[in-house]
C-alpha cells in the first residue's frame, strides 16, 4: 500500500495539525500558508472528481466540468475503487444522502 511509504513523523505531524483545525476559516488560513494555489486547486479538483465518479458521471462530463485530465480521473478512479478508502470515508460523511442512494442501487 502507498500509505506505508508516507508514514513517518513529518506526515503524522501534518495530519495531527489538520485535525486540530476548528472551522473552515482556520482551514483556509492553514492551507493558504501550507500550499500554493496550484497545489490546493489540484487537491480540490481530485476530491470533486472522486465525488463525480461516485455519482457515476462519465469521464467526458467530469473532464468538462472540472478541467481534470483523463490521467487524473483514472488515478482518482483507481483510488476510489481500489485504494485505502479515504475518498469514500470523506465523501460518505460529506454527502450521506448519496451514500444511501448508492446502497439502494
Amino acid at each position: 500500500m502507498q500509505i506505508d511509504k508516507i508514514r513517518g513523523h513529518q506526515t503524522e505531524q501534518l495530519f495531527k495539525a489538520i485535525l486540530e483545525l476548528k472551522d473552515l476559516d482556520e482551514c483556509y488560513k492553514f492551507f493558504d500558508d501550507l500550499c500554493t494555489i496550484s497545489e490546493l486547486q489540484s487537491l480540490t479538483q481530485r476530491l470533486e472528481v472522486a465525488q463525480m465518479l461516485k455519482q457515476r458521471k462519465t469521464y467526458d462530463t467530469i473532464q468538462h466540468e472540472t478541467g481534470a485530465s483523463t490521467a487524473t480521473i483514472s488515478r482518482v478512479r483507481r483510488c476510489v475503487d481500489y485504494g485505502s478508502g479515504g475518498y469514500n470515508i470523506v465523501l460518505d460523511r460529506l454527502y450521506p444522502e448519496e451514500k444511501e442512494k448508492e446502497e439502494t442501487q
